[in-house]
């Protein structure tokens, strides 16, 4: 029996429901009658369900297809503008006591550099981080209660926000860890933490465990229902997501909507943002053992329905991606990408050699961060490294209710222009500088509220001197 509300993870993603859907969605992928009424319905920006988008993402009707892909463009753009939210991962350890197949971490891999990065060299990490420009970090580590426990984690995030390098700090840290307790989860969000990350990797429980066969992960439940536990330890933002090409990209697609409207039923606010990766190569895993890849259209229809079904939730896609495949799905629904990433442990301050690599994937988009700021603004996007909302308390259902308002532009408006002003006068390039101040001008004007906009105009001219702790 499918149970949103429950918090046992086999009734809240429930497996005939799930097969139900991808087939009544494939029964239905050229009714026209059908298709059309739920495009208008997905029209009024609350959201489809799950069901609902499972027919979309079958949809053969090219009309009816480029009516999606325009709705898709149109959502995103009322929601969130040309605001790209930026940041970038940092991987504290890649010890790890997991035997996932498609890591090169799990513990079987005798060849790969173990690492775990000291305090001091969290520091060193984290001003070469500054120094490029960013503000807002995504804590990886592997699992191991014995090289990496929450405390290590939680010390580590206290000297992260303790760093204060020339014009340069971390004003919101993400992490990205193992299943943990409701406890732990406490103390995280006491630690300040904004969205607490982990991706599902696969919603088919069968798979999952064939994909996890040994370690605390194989547990499908515990895995599953971690993040009813984050939330119950206080933390309000939660981000979900799959990793695409481990399994059937529809059941995984439907389960990822599901486990969406699970937390939106019960906890009251569903989740802060969903990414999307898809399976790269990396140290000894080949993506071509993968037999369920999916193609760059897939993906980007993938993008763009899941926009339509959750126009509320952000949308997260890492330099797994190449810039061919960022440019095209970032008007479809994408709100935060990585730039000038690193996923070895260091790396930033300096490159790690060839043959001594723990990168955890190759990554696709290698350019710095500034080549990205610059390509974004070409494009017309304001970069952003704005972390206001989380700093103000603007999280969980508070944030939600205005985004649904549509208010919350005027406070994500002014703050990109004035994060992005910053950008550009401690670390742009000459080029992405001149680019950067024109976007600023033309979209300043743009700004909703008017109040709000001579505020923001008086902030952009004390940007040299002032205390940068503005927050609209």
């Amino acid at each position: 029996m499918y149970n949103v509300m429950s918090t046992n993870a086999e009734e809240f993603i429930n497996d005939e429901e799930i097969l139900d859907s991808v087939a009544y969605a494939q029964k239905n992928k050229s009714n026209r009658e059908l298709i059309e009424s739920i495009l208008e319905k997905a029209g009024n920006c609350k959201g489809i369900s799950h069901r609902e988008a499972a027919v979309l993402l079958e949809c053969d009707l090219e009309d009816e297809n480029e009516k999606m892909f325009q709705l898709a463009r149109d959502i995103k753009q009322k929601f969130y503008g040309n605001r790209i939210v930026m940041f970038a991962p940092l991987y504290l350890s890649n010890y790890c006591v997991n035997g996932c197949v498609y890591c090169p971490y799990h513990h079987q891999n005798g060849h790969i550099p173990r690492k775990k990065l000291t305090q001091d060299e969290i520091r060193t990490e984290v001003i070469a981080l500054q120094d490029m420009g960013h503000k807002r970090l995504a804590l990886e580590t592997g699992e191991d209660p014995v090289n990496s426990p929450v405390e290590y984690v939680l010390e580590s995030i206290r000297t992260i926000y303790s760093i204060k390098h020339k014009n340069g700090a971390i004003r919101r840290v993400n992490v990205n860890i193992a299943a943990t307790t409701v406890e732990n989860y406490r103390k995280l969000k006491e630690a300040g933490i904004g969205t607490y990350i982990l991706f599902q990797e696969t919603y088919h429980k069968k798979n999952y465990e064939q994909l996890h066969p040994t370690g605390p992960k194989h547990n499908y439940a515990y895995h599953t229902e971690a993040m009813d536990r984050a939330m119950e330890g206080g933390i309000d933002d939660v981000g979900i997501g799959v990793l695409f090409g481990l399994n059937l990209y529809r059941y995984d697609f439907v389960g990822l909507l599901m486990h969406a409207e699970h937390l939106e039923a019960a906890m009251g606010v569903g989740p802060h943002t969903i990414s999307v990766p898809r399976i790269r190569p990396a140290d000894d895993i080949n993506p071509d053992n993968f037999s369920n890849a999916i193609s760059d259209e897939i993906f980007a229809k993938i993008v763009a329905v899941l926009r339509i079904a959750v126009p509320y939730t952000g949308m997260i896609m890492s330099t797994r991606e190449s810039k061919v495949t960022r440019e095209k799905v970032l008007q479809l629904g994408i709100s935060q990408i990585s730039g000038g990433s690193r996923t070895s442990v260091g790396g930033y301050a300096e490159p790690e050699p060839e043959e001594e690599s723990s990168a955890q994937f190759d990554v696709a988009d290698t350019r710095t961060l500034d080549q990205v700021v610059n390509w974004l603004l070409e494009l017309g996007y304001i970069p952003s490294f704005c972390t206001a909302c989380y700093r103000e308390g603007r999280t969980g259902d508070r944030f939600m209710q205005l985004v649904k308002a549509g208010q919350i532009a005027n406070c994500c408006q002014p703050n990109a222009l004035l994060t992005l002003k910053e950008y550009l006068e401690d670390y742009a390039s000459p080029d992405t500088k001149k680019k950067g101040e024109m976007i600023i001008r033309e979209e300043m004007t743009r700004v909703p509220n008017a109040k709000v906009r001579e505020k923001a105009l008086q902030y952009l001219s004390e940007i040299h001197g002032g205390s940068r702790d503005y927050r609209f």
